[in-house]
């Protein structure tokens, strides 16, 4: 990045800071973004004295539309957006409340952003449970107007194909711009605290002090992280940026996994199809099957939301049963008005 683009980039972020200020209703967090407005400024002028010559600033459009943003939406609302705009000090925004420990040592910095894990879990449940519930659906509108085996078997399957394959191409957009966010920033960081530590560890100060940590000791540990090149990376996309590389995975691999978890629940309702039973006992069988499924992914989603496992079943199964159940009603009524 040149002289001039790395100036206009701190011009721009104190540009966004000072309107995230005045948006922001919580006076710690507004008193933390006047103070990075004032270091992007003092890094700004650094890229100015090194440049030929530099034009009138003016924000691109995507952080003019974070600011009309942020005259509606709290600041809080729009995360996404910051980080993409590389706002620094969002981690701020996750800072314990009164009376819970704070991070007084660099060892346990970031360590907040390690949750229990269980995520891969999580989303092939409900991968699962989304493939169950659409194909189901769809395979029962068809019976309830009137189609053939051949029919209901065709439109099951492009349903489990379409489905699984427009998951799979989500997950992968979704993981794929995920980590170029994280790439490109990274590489801005890096670019950054090679060039000003010293901001850097600044900057990292403040955010600590922001979370209530002791000013003195926020920019002890600041000091320590950036002393530590390839440690202070990571921290700084952490803290700084509110991204955590933990959380990345490869986009293919997310792709494949969501078309198996959806393919998977939506084979349950086809099974008696695919084995050559005819209707109705077929549609009987496999909404048998599917009110199993449902059950069992409802009890697998109580271990994420703490619920009662029996209680969570039930409420899938009312759930899935009661969308079955419409699609099965209107494609009655379209069967009887196309015939």
């Amino acid at each position: 990045m040149s002289a001039v683009e790395s100036w206009h980039e701190e011009m721009q972020s104190a540009w966004l800071y000072r309107r995230l200020a005045l948006a922001e209703r919580d006076a710690r967090m507004a008193a933390l973004f006047e103070r990075l407005a004032g270091t992007a400024e003092q890094q700004a002028q650094r890229w100015a004295a090194l440049a030929p010559a530099l034009p009138a600033f003016a924000p691109t459009p995507r952080a003019k539309l974070a600011a009309a943003l942020l005259r509606r939406v709290p600041p809080r609302r729009l995360l996404p957006l910051l980080r993409a705009l590389k706002v620094r000090g969002l981690s701020a925004y996750d800072a314990a409340p009164a009376g819970h420990a704070r991070h007084t040592r660099v060892e346990d910095i970031g360590h907040r952003h390690r949750g229990p894990g269980g995520g891969s879990l999580r989303a092939a449940v409900f991968g699962i449970n989304d493939g169950l519930v659409s194909n189901a659906s769809l395979i029962l509108g068809m019976v309830g107007a009137g189609s053939g085996d051949a029919t209901v078997l065709a439109a099951g399957v492009a349903g489990l194909l379409a489905g699984a394959l427009s998951m799979a191409a989500g997950e992968y957009v979704s993981v794929r711009s995920q980590r170029e966010l994280f790439e490109y920033q990274i590489g801005l960081e890096r670019e950054e605290l090679a060039e000003y530590p010293e901001a850097e560890a600044e900057e990292l100060a403040l955010i600590y002090a922001a979370r209530g940590i002791d000013p003195a000791d926020a920019r002890r540990m600041a000091d320590q992280l950036v002393a530590n090149p390839e440690h202070a990376l990571d921290v700084l996309a952490r803290e700084e940026l509110g991204l955590n590389p933990d959380d990345l995975g490869s986009p293919w691999g997310a792709a494949i996994s969501s078309f198996l978890a959806f393919a998977v629940g939506a084979t349950l309702p086809l099974l008696p199809f695919l084995f050559g039973a005819a209707l109705p006992m077929a549609a009987y069988v496999g909404g048998a099957l599917s009110a199993v499924g449902l059950f069992a992914t409802g009890a697998a989603m109580s271990l994420f939301s703490g619920r009662n496992a029996f209680g969570g079943g039930f409420r899938m199964l009312a759930i899935g049963g009661g969308a079955g159940a419409l699609t099965f009603a209107i494609g009655h009524l379209l069967g009887g008005v196309i015939a």
